[in-house]
């Protein structure tokens, strides 16, 4: 292993000869590049689709484009983890005790009476879309202390009728 290599002699080493010290550096290979190609991260790996329940939890994982996706004899002990899903639709019939969504677009609540949302940092651009539902709060992060602030979303509506047009608004409750 060592027949290939030669002996550094004194006038050769940096620290024993300072006039070599002035001369040209090594050369130095650029940072994130090795041997001439750069590092580029692994494809993700597609994983199969996941429907599964075991005993009180409901695992959903990696559907696509599935608008077809039911929950039922759900119980009310139950939890839904819904996480990597695209362009899916989840129905669940009956009552459970919590879903935990991975980031979403769109939340739509339907004949629901009372509903509690935490939201994470990465869902305050989600969008509520709600009818039929009533008690539904939304609590929002304030900053990283791990605090929330509590939102009620609207269930009371006045609309006007203006001509040939209706102008629906919120009534805020001030109690």
């Amino acid at each position: 292993m060592f027949l290939g290599l030669k002996k550094v002699t004194a006038d050769m080493q940096t620290h024993k000869n300072p006039g070599l010290r002035s001369g040209p550096a090594p050369y130095k290979a650029p940072a994130g590049v090795t041997n001439g190609t750069k590092s580029v991260a692994p494809p993700a790996v597609a994983k199969p689709p996941t429907f599964t329940r075991d005993g009180k939890k409901w695992l959903i994982e990696y559907q696509k484009n599935n608008a077809d996706l039911v929950v039922e004899n759900a119980e009310m002990n139950n939890v839904v983890y819904m996480f990597r899903c695209e362009g899916s639709t989840l129905q669940i019939k009956g009552k459970i005790n919590s879903v935990v969504l991975g980031k979403v677009p769109t939340i739509s609540i339907d004949k629901t009476d009372g509903c509690q949302m935490y939201l994470s940092a990465d869902s305050l651009n989600v969008e509520i879309v709600s009818s039929k539902s009533s008690e539904m709060n939304v609590m929002i992060p304030k900053g990283s202390s791990g605090d929330y602030t509590e939102q009620p979303i609207p269930e009371q509506f006045k609309t006007v009728v203006k001509g040939s047009s209706l102008n629906t608004t919120c009534v805020e409750s001030l109690g």
